[in-house]
């Protein structure tokens, strides 16, 4: 199954001033205390942790539960003084990963 995932960043990021980043990853994210129309428990199915790193340093992360809704939503702020590549990651139940890539480009 393919996973999308949407991520929104400012058409202009000045260096070193603020600007917000906005991720959301299609995912159904199961608790695991439903259960089926035959009665039987539906397996748990969480996205458990959202990072995002620009060249490789760590610039924000988060750690989900089951209390977060379908297809999570995060936004953040950060700043950088050069440009570079980031990179969103999100890591979950039964192997889950999804890998996005964008080049941020500073004016």
């Amino acid at each position: 199954m393919a996973t999308r995932a949407v991520i929104t960043l400012p058409a202009v990021i000045q260096p070193g001033q603020p600007f917000e980043v906005r991720a959301t990853v299609a995912h159904a994210m199961e608790t695991g205390y439903r259960n089926d129309d035959a009665g039987t428990r539906l397996p748990r199915d969480l996205v458990r942790r959202f990072e995002c790193r620009l060249d490789g340093e760590l610039v924000f992360a988060a750690d989900l539960f089951a209390a977060i809704s379908a297809n999570p939503y995060v936004a953040f702020w950060m700043q950088a003084v050069q440009a570079g590549e980031l990179v969103f990651t999100w890591q979950g139940d039964h192997g889950f990963e999804h890998r996005e890539v964008r080049r941020l480009t500073l004016a």
